[in-house]
């Protein structure tokens, strides 16, 4: 038979997620993966590395497909950081449903924790970057260093937050997973509510008018 002379990026990822939910392993090789599928082995490589880049790569497409379904929407355009956060959530993990049995497979096979994998990795650079993005407000301290240590805290706290929600979401058996539905209204809105500065602004901004008023009557 002869080999396809033209492969996507796409064909080859829906090809290793169908072997490896079919056989319960990955192929043996890019080769024999290659050969099973009818095309040169040469063409994985226009796209892909290794195996391993393309698990990676599945997990920052769900993502991408995440952010492209959300930024079509002028509703989501207007929504403020808590509201396009919970968008998010909702619409990534609906994704992560309709692929529900690879993403525990995949997720499944590392032992060490999810915090650790390295397939999440490219997830967590686009994760990271949208949190940034939202430009959530924090303390306003007019020093660059705490600055930058306040939104890389913020962003951590963030990607920690999505790990335990896909945690939560594997274990999920309820209808729908309905309690996942849940969890993420409530941890998102907890998260902004324990972020909400306004009344620790008010406090310090009166410190400051305290501390201004005594300076000036001494």
């Amino acid at each position: 038979m002869a080999k396809k002379k033209t492969i996507s990026e796409n064909d080859i990822i829906s090809s290793y997620m169908d072997f490896v939910l079919e056989n319960n392993e990955n192929p043996k090789s890019v080769y024999a993966f290659a050969k099973a599928n009818n095309f040169e082995e040469s063409k994985f490589y226009e796209f892909f590395g290794s195996f391993e880049a393309i698990e990676k790569h599945v997990f920052k497409a769900f993502f991408d497909n995440t952010l492209s379904v959300l930024e079509k929407s002028e509703d989501y355009k207007s929504f403020d950081a808590r509201n396009k956060l919970l968008s998010f959530y909702f619409t990534f993990f609906e994704n992560l449903t309709a692929n529900r049995s690879y993403v525990v497979y995949a997720l499944d096979r590392h032992k060490n924790g999810l915090k650790s994998l390295t397939l999440l990795s490219e997830l967590k650079k686009s994760f990271t970057t949208y949190i940034e993005g939202l430009n959530i407000e924090t303390l306003d301290i007019k020093q660059e260093q705490i600055d930058k240590i306040q939104q890389r805290a913020l962003q951590e706290s963030a990607w920690l937050q999505l790990l335990l929600t896909i945690k939560f979401w594997m274990d999920d058996t309820s209808a729908s997973f309905e309690k996942t539905d849940i969890f993420i209204e409530k941890s998102v809105n907890t998260s902004f509510d324990v972020l909400n500065i306004a009344p620790l602004k008010s406090v310090l901004d009166f410190g400051k008018f305290i501390f201004k008023e005594r300076m000036h009557t001494n």
